[in-house]
């Protein structure tokens, strides 16, 4: 059989040619050789979209809570700002200063020089004025001694004359001695009065007293319910007990240790705040 002729310069097609068209692995079409040439590749339609095609990349998940996290910790530093400009700072600047008193002793005060708090007694008359001035010491008796001190005027009575021995219930003649102080009282009524008992280093070991904390305490509220009962105002009055924690002598020997015995009623003036 003879071979077709075709025009010169004219490529004959497959089927004019009689190839077979065999398919790829990659789903073309590739014509058969011809004349030792190879034949131009036909692609499909598939092929070609998938030539110009790209699947975009899958963004990762952002974690959305974090944003939100971060917001209320800065509303949170905003109001802790807001705070700290409307608080008022602490004024570094105060100053201790000391009052002579008539007679003797001294009180502390603070004095604010930059702003903040000042304190300072009252101006009221009384205040003022000296609660012993116009009273004869020598009527308190021998068994009350007066002491004036930073804190205030100390009025002190031995528990043998109030208290029989390891008691605290007043003694008889106890009421007449502690009355004598009334006058001293009521002359200053702006004046607080605290109460304190004091014990040697004696143990005690009661059913009532277990050690010398309850004794102490213990007489120094039956002088302030004796106070309030001749009409001392309740609020000017407190009681504490030392045990044998603050002596006035030696507990070495029976002098001192009764010298230690004692309950002391101390006037303190008082002391109001003001802003400067």
């Amino acid at each position: 059989m003879s071979e077709p002729i075709f025009p010169q310069g004219t490529t004959p097609s497959p089927r004019a040619a009689g190839a077979t068209p065999a398919a790829g692995a990659s789903g073309r079409f590739q014509s058969a050789p011809l004349g030792g040439q190879q034949r131009q590749r036909r692609t499909t339609h598939a092929g070609s979209f998938a030539s110009w095609h790209l699947e975009s990349a899958k963004e990762p998940e952002e974690e959305g809570w974090l944003l939100t996290y971060l917001d209320v910790i800065t509303l949170l530093l905003v109001m802790m700002v807001v705070m700290l400009a409307f608080s008022k700072p602490m004024n570094p600047d105060n100053k201790k200063a000391e009052t002579t008193r008539p007679d003797g002793g001294t009180v502390l005060s603070i004095q604010a020089t930059g702003g903040g708090v000042a304190q300072k007694p009252p101006n009221n008359p009384n205040d003022g004025a000296d609660p012993l001035e116009g009273l004869p010491l020598e009527q308190l008796g021998p068994g009350i001694e007066v002491v004036s001190s930073q804190s205030g005027i100390n009025f002190r009575i031995s528990s043998e004359i109030l208290f029989p021995p390891g008691e605290a219930q007043l003694g008889p003649d106890a009421g007449d001695v502690i009355d004598r102080l009334l006058p001293v009282f009521n002359k200053a009524p702006t004046y607080s009065i605290a109460v304190e008992g004091h014990t040697d280093n004696a143990p005690i070991s009661t059913a009532r007293y277990p050690s010398n904390w309850e004794l102490a305490a213990a007489r120094a509220g039956a002088v302030v319910r004796h106070l309030q009962s001749r009409g001392i105002n309740p609020t000017r009055l407190s009681a504490s007990g030392y045990a044998e924690t603050r002596p006035v002598a030696s507990n070495a020997n029976p002098e001192g240790r009764a010298t230690n015995r004692r309950v002391e009623l101390v006037m303190r003036p008082p002391v109001v705040t003001v802003q400067p």
